[in-house]
């Protein structure tokens, strides 16, 4: 079974595009899930991108803390409320996040979901992104050739759906080099 996210043929832990953002978000430096709720609420700033309700984003906390990819490091007293775990990512939560962060994504459906989160939490890492944008812009490439193929051979419904696919394909190739620059 491929991870999902995005991904395939990698050794990546399984994870939802939603938990690789939490794991972003706590990799970003010490913090709490009420703070990585905030990022991911609709008016957050990774939520411009990804949005996750503040029950799921405990959810994900919880199920990355199982997988020993964050760790709890501490226990703060709140101003409000209860007390708030401090949260930060472990040795190995972080060599998944680079790895996911570098690979690009498998299908041109998934720049605007995957890509984009990738490039937002790059840019808040300050990390240059411009190996994932060449990956990406490699991957469109060979993906854009065999679709062209596929149309020249294709008759009726099949042909206007790979010419979708096509348009879409030139339309990240034109983003990619927009953001590239």
């Amino acid at each position: 079974m491929a991870p999902r996210g995005g991904q395939t043929g990698s050794m990546q832990p399984e994870l939802s595009a939603g938990e690789w953002a939490v794991l972003g978000a706590v990799a970003e430096g010490p913090t709490h899930g009420f703070a990585v709720a905030q990022l991911l609420s609709p008016d957050g700033e990774l939520g411009r991108i990804w949005t996750l309700p503040r029950p799921v984003v405990y959810q994900v906390v919880k199920k990355l803390l199982e997988r020993d990819l964050i760790r709890a490091r501490r226990t703060e007293a709140s101003p409000k409320g209860p007390a708030r775990t401090v949260l930060g990512i472990s040795p190995a939560g972080r060599a998944a996040l680079r790895r996911w962060l570098a690979e690009p994504v498998d299908h041109v459906r998934d720049v605007r979901s995957l890509l984009l989160l990738k490039l937002a939490l790059l840019d808040r890492a300050g990390a240059d992104p411009a190996h994932l944008l060449e990956s990406q812009g490699e991957r469109v490439r060979a993906q854009l050739d065999a679709l062209a193929q596929a149309r020249d051979e294709a008759t009726g419904f099949d042909r206007v759906i790979l010419e979708w696919r096509l348009a879409g394909s030139r339309a990240t190739l034109d983003f990619l080099s927009v953001v590239a620059v």
